[in-house]
């Protein structure tokens, strides 16, 4: 059957006008596109669209409504060896759809074929695109702009947040409505972060897997409806992590359901003989430097930043973006990015690596961007935990790593420093394992690093003596420490500043549970009014927030001794482990990384140990500080 009206190719996906739908879907080597409405009884209609544009296949049809399901039907040409996978028997969701009805299901009807096309019809199990009305009414909402150098990042989950918090109403708990609690806002108030960094929540498939296994994908990077607003979860500044290096359907023998069938060879990176570039270690890596797929992913950022109001984004596996295959700086999507008037205006963060050769790009991102920085979280970690990082490394971290952005005229908040994310172990649990415990996720324990720098001083576990305790209570105040005192974007594990433990699980993508879900009830309240502290003090002190890289004799930072005296050359790279760093004049970061309690000369004047590291109503000043082992303070001069 044909459409009555040809309709437009913009925009792409499915858009309703009042009084019809216009249709469009990307395929540059597709010979006919058939689209399939759905009734309420499941009922197949079918049409071919009628019109193309360029590679936009399109077309209208009147007295649709909202609510409406749909999906595509491609013919093309199966030739595997030349990335042509092209089969109508297998519904495709649109990649664009707004909406979605059903999940990728462990289904042998969704497999398409490898060597020769699958020819069993899988409408029956696909998931389906939904016609919506955008009308949402964000009355005088706006995009919301702090400057890089006052930014503190925030990484959380939507489900983990707060679905254990005893004073959100239970049927909200783990829900986006839950984010937005007042007792939600006023603890992110009151900890002093400006942007709250979401892993993902576009719509994500469940591995086939891990469907076998009973477990879900609880971090949400298996993506399958980039475009949707996933209704697993169905605010300040908010990031949202998104996936657009690879999508759930795996890899040349997995499903097909979407992207594989419409377009194997634009949408997909493939080899020679026709199969898939694994360089995201997921299946697939999506071609983002193909025009047809620029455009799908620039239309994909657009909504979430004008539809749904986000104010940037943290990129996954974010090396893919400048893959040509070879990285570029000016890969068509980066350049796309860049002339965009409203994208190049939010905050982008890169995770700037992936798993192909030349993947690893810590420093090699375009302006725009700010980028995770690994060399941080391991300096840090090395420097405190393991001792085996002399004082010239930390320093070069502390200062914003400038030996790695500095050269390309990026300010020192390109370097997101942390010392733990979702990926990894958590604060409590590198003091507290040195080993990872991977087993719940059904791998046994093959999964997660195995490189964590991290130091159980001699027990193996959370429960410890007394003396352990302590250590590890000291070690975890001196991390927190140099990341929310260090130059550059400082971001904040949610959960860290609770004592949250994941028991030494470092690759908990698959625990959906009391794991990974914070323990409010039983939080470190000590610990969090710690972290809000320097939160708070990091925001008074000019050198730390005016973004400026810092230069010798410029005032904003004096590397110091034990005896208050200028570092000599000696002791930068092998001397005894004690730094005094002096920040904007009025500041002093005093350290003492040695196993024993040492005197510290404090430099001239009087100095006051500061909150947290002082009683609020009884300041100390001193000019020497006996610093415990392992121990940091922070003073202010009077």
């Amino acid at each position: 059957m044909s459409l009555l009206a040809t309709g437009n190719p913009a925009p792409l996906g499915a858009h309703f006008d009042g009084k019809g739908v216009n249709f469009t879907l990307f395929s540059a080597n597709a010979e006919k596109v058939e689209l399939c409405l759905f009734d309420e009884q499941g009922n197949e209609h079918r049409y071919d669209l009628p019109a193309r544009t360029g590679d936009i296949w399109h077309g209208y049809l009147a007295n649709i409504r909202p609510g409406q399901r749909y999906g595509y039907r491609v013919h093309g040409p199966w030739a595997p060896h030349q990335g042509h996978r092209f089969n109508p028997a297998k519904l495709l969701l649109d990649p664009c759809a707004r909406a979605v009805d059903g999940d990728v299901e462990d289904s042998q009807l969704l497999h398409g074929g490898y060597q020769e096309p699958d020819h069993r019809d899988s409408a029956s199990v696909a998931p389906k695109g939904v016609v919506i009305q955008d009308d949402y009414d964000w009355e005088d909402d706006e995009l919301l702009y702090t400057p890089w150098g006052e930014t503190v990042i925030y990484e959380g989950h939507v489900r983990g947040l707060t679905q254990l918090h005893p004073q959100i109403p239970t049927a909200m708990r783990g829900t986006y409505s839950a984010l937005g609690h007042p007792v939600m806002i006023d603890y992110f108030k009151r900890l002093g972060i400006t942007a709250l960094e979401l892993l993902p929540i576009a719509h994500f498939a469940n591995e086939p897997r891990l469907q076998r296994l009973g477990l879900t994908n609880y971090w949400g990077y298996n993506p399958f409806a980039l475009w949707c607003v996933s209704p697993r979860y169905a605010i300040n500044q908010v990031i949202l992590d998104i996936v657009l290096n690879h999508t759930a359907e795996i890899d040349e023998h997995g499903p097909t359901y979407s992207m594989r069938g419409i377009d194997n060879r634009s949408y997909y990176w493939l080899q020679d003989n026709g199969d898939d570039h694994n360089w995201t270690g997921c299946g697939n890596t999506v071609n983002l430097s193909h025009p047809g797929v620029v455009d799908f992913a620039i239309g994909c950022l657009k909504f979430w930043v004008e539809e749904c109001h986000v104010d940037g984004f943290r990129f996954d596996l974010a090396s893919v973006m400048g893959r040509t295959p070879e990285f570029r700086q000016d890969a068509p999507l980066f350049e796309a990015i860049r002339q965009d008037p409203v994208l190049s205006k939010v905050k982008l963060i890169a995770e700037p690596w992936d798993i192909g050769a030349g993947g690893y790009q810590v420093g090699n991102f375009p302006p725009l961007f700010a980028e995770w920085n690994d060399h941080f979280r391991d300096g840090m970690r090395r420097f405190w935990l393991q001792q085996d990082l002399s004082l010239g490394g930390f320093a070069c971290r502390f200062a914003g790593s400038s030996d790695i952005f500095r050269d390309d005229g990026r300010p020192p908040s390109a370097s997101v420093n942390l010392i733990t994310a979702h990926d990894g172990f958590t604060l409590r649990d590198c003091v507290s394992f040195n080993s990872k415990h991977n087993e719940a996720n059904g791998e046994d324990n093959r999964d997660g690093t195995t490189h964590n720098y991290s130091n159980n001083y001699g027990f193996e576990g959370l429960e410890a003596g007394q003396h352990i305790k302590e250590r590890r209570r000291d070690s975890i105040h001196a991390l927190l420490t140099t990341l929310l005192l260090s130059q550059g974007t400082p971001m904040l594990l949610a959960g860290d500043e609770h004592g949250h433990s994941q028991h030494g699980n470092n690759n908990a993508y698959c625990q959906d549970n009391e794991l990974t879900w914070l323990d409010w009830a039983h939080c470190n309240d000590g610990l969090t009014t710690f972290t809000a502290a320097l939160i708070h003090l990091r925001k008074t002190i000019p050198a730390l927030t005016a973004n400026r890289w810092w230069d010798e004799g410029d005032n904003n930072v004096r590397w110091l001794n034990r005896e208050g005296q200028p570092l000599r050359a000696d002791e930068w790279q092998g001397g005894p482990r004690y730094l005094q760093i002096q920040l904007s004049d009025r500041w002093l970061i005093a350290i003492n990384a040695t196993d024993v309690v040492s005197e510290i000369v404090l430099p001239q004047g009087e100095w006051r140990a500061i909150p947290p590291f002082a009683g609020e109503d009884n300041p100390v000043v001193m000019a020497v500080w006996h610093g415990p082992a392992h121990g940091v303070c922070v003073f202010q001069k009077s």
